[in-house]
């Protein structure tokens, strides 16, 4: 079983608003690389700071990665509690026998982090995190997926990610696993089944329950 991060496990930048954060990197991005600052000024999403940093060079995107990454950790400190229902899945997950991994676009070291706070790294079996200095490999590449399937000694058509995104829903197909749509906001329902997701929930306690379940 594979769980995206931020959404099914916790909300990643709730006591960090995620616009204040792409307005840091910004601000960091146009230091280094001013021909970018209008670009990375016209978004309020980190992780489209970041990918844009990939653009200005290695070195560049090497400082924003790094500064994003720090931000991340700061982040997950007052991030809360995680997402109801999300705690009870992956304890279902492992005690149906299945291993376990988090499959995450944010860095690996703010999920271990938030798991650690939480008393939940004896429930993962693997973490894989932003692929480091290569933004393209990040979901909806299927590259996650797939390091995330060998790690747990499996293959990616036996393998199960759930995740909130478009982008989660897509890395799965492209990995040819299978994808559940976690739902956390009424609009997302509609286009996560456009993007082709095999089931769609509304909440983490329909993900325990179903793992509670018998296994036929």
């Amino acid at each position: 079983m594979l769980f995206d991060f931020d959404g099914p496990i916790c909300n990643v930048f709730r006591g960090v608003p995620a616009p204040g954060v792409a307005r840091e990197l910004s601000d960091l991005l146009a230091e280094l690389a001013p021909g970018f600052e209008r670009q990375a000024r016209a978004t309020d999403d980190p992780m489209e700071v970041h990918q844009l940093s990939a653009q200005a060079g290695k070195s560049v995107l090497a400082a924003v990665e790094a500064a994003l990454t720090a931000a991340e950790v700061r982040a997950v400190a007052v991030a809360g509690l995680p997402t109801e229902g999300a705690v009870e899945a992956m304890k279902a997950a492992g005690e149906s026998g299945r291993r376990v991994a988090v499959v995450s676009n944010n860095s690996a070291e703010c999920v271990r982090a938030y798991l650690a706070s939480n008393g939940l790294l004896g429930v993962v079996d693997e973490v894989v995190g932003r692929p480091v200095l290569r933004p393209d490999l990040m979901k909806p590449s299927p590259h996650p997926l797939l390091e995330a399937a060998a790690l747990l000694g499996s293959t990616p058509e036996r393998t199960v990610l759930i995740g909130d995104s478009v982008s989660d829903i897509e890395a799965a197909r492209a990995a040819a696993a299978t994808s559940i749509g976690f739902a956390n906001k009424p609009a997302k329902e509609a286009a996560l089944d456009e993007a082709g997701a095999d089931a769609i929930v509304l909440d983490m306690s329909a993900v325990a329950r179903a793992l509670a379940e018998p296994r036929p």
